[in-house]
C-alpha cells in the first residue's frame, strides 16, 4: 500500500488573523466581522498561542448585560459571568488553547474538533508558534476530489493490493463518491477487508461490493 493520506498542512488556511492578551473586545468583534470567522488564536512574542477567544466567549457580556442573576445561576454559570465583564481577550480566551499540529492527518483533525465541540484549530509548530488554521469546511474538501481520482486510489491501493490474482477481475464503479466493486475473486473472506480500505479512502462517502467467490478448477 503506496497511499499517504492528507494531512492538514494540504489544507489549512496559512494566512490567518490573531491577536495579542492585550486586544479589547470591540477589536476582537470587528475583526471576526472582517475576516467572516467565529474564533481568534491569541499570541504573544513571536507568534507562540496561548488561547483562542470564540463567539461563545464573547455572547455572555450580551447574556447578562441587563439581567441580574440569581445566586444558582451565579454559581452555575461563574466562567461566563467572569467572561460577561472581560474586556480583554486576556480575560476572554480559553486557555491553554486547543491545538493540532501540521502533519497531523485529517481524521485526527477531525476528532479533536468532534470531541471539543469547536468549529476551528489554530495549526501550530513543534514549538506552539502558530502557522495557520484548519476549520470543519477545510476538513470537507476531501470530498470534493472527483470520481475518477477516487476510483483510480481504489484501483491502485485496494483492489491491486487484495486481488491480484490473474483469475480475479474487479471493477471499480464510483458515483458521487460511492463507490462498488463488482467483479469475481479468489477469496470473499478479504471482502471486509476491503471495506474497511476503501472507506479509508479520502473522499469516499459509502462502499458496496458485488463480488463473487471463483469456484475451483475442476481437475
Amino acid at each position: 500500500m503506496h497511499g499517504t493520506p492528507h494531512i492538514v498542512s494540504d489544507v489549512m488556511t496559512h494566512t490567518v488573523a490573531a491577536v495579542g492578551r492585550g486586544a479589547t473586545f470591540k477589536e476582537i468583534v470587528q475583526l471576526m466581522q472582517d475576516w467572516k470567522i467565529s474564533a481568534l488564536p491569541v499570541i504573544e512574542g513571536e507568534g507562540r498561542v496561548v488561547g483562542v477567544v470564540s463567539e461563545a466567549d464573547l455572547l455572555p457580556k450580551e447574556e447578562f448585560r441587563d439581567s441580574d442573576p440569581d445566586r444558582y445561576t451565579q454559581l452555575r454559570r461563574l466562567s461566563d459571568l467572569a467572561k460577561a465583564g472581560a474586556v480583554t481577550a486576556d480575560e476572554l480566551m480559553t486557555s491553554p488553547a486547543l491545538t493540532v499540529h501540521a502533519d497531523a492527518t485529517l481524521a485526527q483533525a477531525a476528532r479533536i474538533m468532534a470531541r471539543a465541540k469547536v468549529k476551528r484549530l489554530p495549526v501550530v509548530d513543534a514549538v506552539g508558534l502558530l502557522e495557520g488554521v484548519v476549520s470543519r469546511a477545510d476538513l470537507l474538501k476531501v470530498f470534493l476530489r472527483t470520481d475518477e481520482e477516487i476510483a483510480e486510489e481504489v484501483r491502485r491501493e485496494v483492489v491491486s493490493y487484495l486481488f491480484s490474482t490473474p483469475e480475479s477481475s474487479v471493477r471499480v464503479d464510483v458515483r458521487d463518491g460511492r463507490v462498488r466493486l463488482v467483479g469475481r475473486v479468489r477469496d470473499t473472506s478479504l471482502v471486509p477487508v476491503a471495506a474497511r480500505l476503501v472507506r479509508a479512502v479520502e473522499g469516499v462517502v459509502d462502499v458496496d461490493f458485488d463480488l463473487t467467490r471463483l469456484l475451483p478448477v475442476q481437475e
